[in-house]
C-alpha cells in the first residue's frame, strides 16, 4: 500500500516526569508546569508515562487530575498504563472521575502483559492471586466494558440512606472511545484495530517480518487501518523522540547530541529475545528534523504525534524542547494551534 502525506494536525508531547526521591514534590510540580506551558503554546495533548517503583510518575491519573484543574483545553493522556498493575474496575472509576473533572479531555493509553520484574513484585502486588491473574487482552476488554457502562454489580438501589449503582460511577460518556492501545507487535496492532481502539505507536516496535524499523512501523499502521471499523479514519499517534536545538545553548546541544549518540547502537539491530527495535533519536534544528520526518514513510501516514521527551534531561531542557517543537518544528510539519 502506498504511503500518503498527512499534514500534522494534532501535536502532543510525552514525559516520564522524573523527580528526586529525596524531594519528590518539585519534580511533580515541574511536570504540571510543563503541561501548563504546553497549553499556552497551543499543544493539543500532553501525555504521561507510567513508571512503577522508579523515580518517575507512578500515578499518572492522579497527576492528570491535578493538571485538569490547572488547564482548560489541552487533552491529557497516559502512554501507557500497564494494566497488569491495575484492577480494571478501580481504574475505570479513577479514569471516569478525572475525565469528568477535565471536561472530557482524558485519553487513557493502556497495554497488557505481566508487570515488569513480576517474580520480584508479585508478593506485594497480588499476594493471594499472583498465579491466577489474567494479563491477557481480556483485561483491556474488561476496562472498555466498564467505561462503557456495563453492569459491574448485581445490586443497585437504596439500602438505608445510601443509593447504589450497578455501573461504574461517575459514568463519563465517550471516554471509552478515547481509549488508546500501546502496541509493539503486529498481533497487538490487529487486535486493537478489531476492537475499535486507537493506536499509540512509539519509538519501539517488534521485529517480525523485517529488521527495518520504519518498514515495520509502516506495515503496522497499514494493518491497523485495514482491520479497524473506521478504516483510513482510524486514529494513530506516533511517538518518536525529537530534540530540536533551535534555541538551545551550546552546552545543551552538546549534551543532546551525546545522549542520542549513546543510544544509537541499540537502533542498528533487533534487541534481546523479543527482538525489539528502537528508532534513532532525532536531534538537530527544526529544519533538519522536519526533513527527516518528512522522509519517514510511517510519519507521513499519521496526522497526530506525541513526541517523547528524553528520560534524563533537566527542567530547563524540557522547556526549551517543547517550546522549539511548538514554535519551529511543528509549524514546519504543517501544524498550527487549533488546526
Amino acid at each position: 500500500m502506498p504511503t500518503t502525506n498527512r499534514p500534522l494536525h494534532r501535536l502532543g508531547f510525552l514525559t516520564i516526569g522524573l523527580f528526586d526521591p529525596a524531594a519528590p514534590r518539585a519534580g511533580h510540580e515541574a511536570t504540571l508546569e510543563l503541561i501548563e506551558l504546553g497549553e499556552r503554546l497551543g499543544y493539543d495533548s500532553a501525555w504521561l508515562r507510567h513508571r512503577h517503583l522508579q523515580h518517575g510518575i507512578s500515578s499518572p491519573v492522579a497527576v492528570l487530575a491535578a493538571a485538569s484543574q490547572r488547564t482548560s483545553r489541552i487533552e491529557l493522556g497516559t502512554a501507557v498504563t500497564p494494566l497488569g498493575w491495575e484492577n480494571p474496575l478501580r481504574l475505570a472509576e479513577d479514569l471516569a472521575t478525572v475525565d469528568v473533572l477535565s471536561g472530557g479531555r482524558l485519553n487513557p493509553g493502556v497495554s497488557i502483559g505481566p508487570p515488569m520484574h513480576y517474580d520480584e513484585v508479585k508478593a506485594a502486588l497480588y499476594p493471594d492471586t499472583a498465579d491466577a491473574e489474567d494479563f491477557s487482552y481480556e483485561r483491556v476488554l474488561r476496562l472498555v466494558r466498564l467505561l462503557q457502562g456495563e453492569r459491574a454489580s448485581s445490586f443497585s438501589g437504596t439500602q438505608g440512606i445510601e443509593t447504589f449503582s450497578e455501573r461504574v460511577e461517575p459514568h463519563s460518556p465517550g471516554l471509552a472511545d478515547r481509549l488508546w492501545y500501546g502496541a509493539a507487535s503486529m498481533r497487538s496492532v490487529v487486535w486493537a484495530a478489531e476492537h475499535g481502539l486507537n493506536l499509540l505507536t512509539s519509538s519501539v516496535v517488534k521485529a517480525e517480518d523485517s529488521d527495518d524499523f520504519d518498514e515495520t512501523q509502516l506495515a503496522q499502521i497499514h494493518a491497523f487501518r485495514a482491520h479497524h471499523p473506521a478504516g483510513e479514519a482510524a486514529r494513530v499517534s506516533q511517538g518518536l523522540v525529537v530534540v530540536p536545538t533551535d534555541s538551545a545553548t551550546r552546552e545543551q546541544r552538546a549534551r543532546y547530541e551525546a545522549y542520542a549518540a549513546s543510544r544509537l547502537p541499540r537502533t542498528r539491530e533487533p534487541q534481546g529475545p523479543a527482538r525489539m527495535m528502537f528508532a534513532p533519536d532525532l536531534v538537530g534544528t527544526s529544519e533538519q528534523i522536519a526533513e527527516r520526518l518528512e522522509a519517514n514513510p510511517a510519519f507521513r501516514e499519521v496526522d497526530e504525534v506525541a513526541f517523547a521527551l528524553p528520560f534524563t534531561f533537566e527542567r530547563d531542557d524540557y522547556v526549551q524542547i517543547v517550546t522549539d517543537v511548538a514554535e519551529h518544528l511543528a509549524p514546519a510539519l504543517g501544524w498550527a494551534p487549533g488546526s
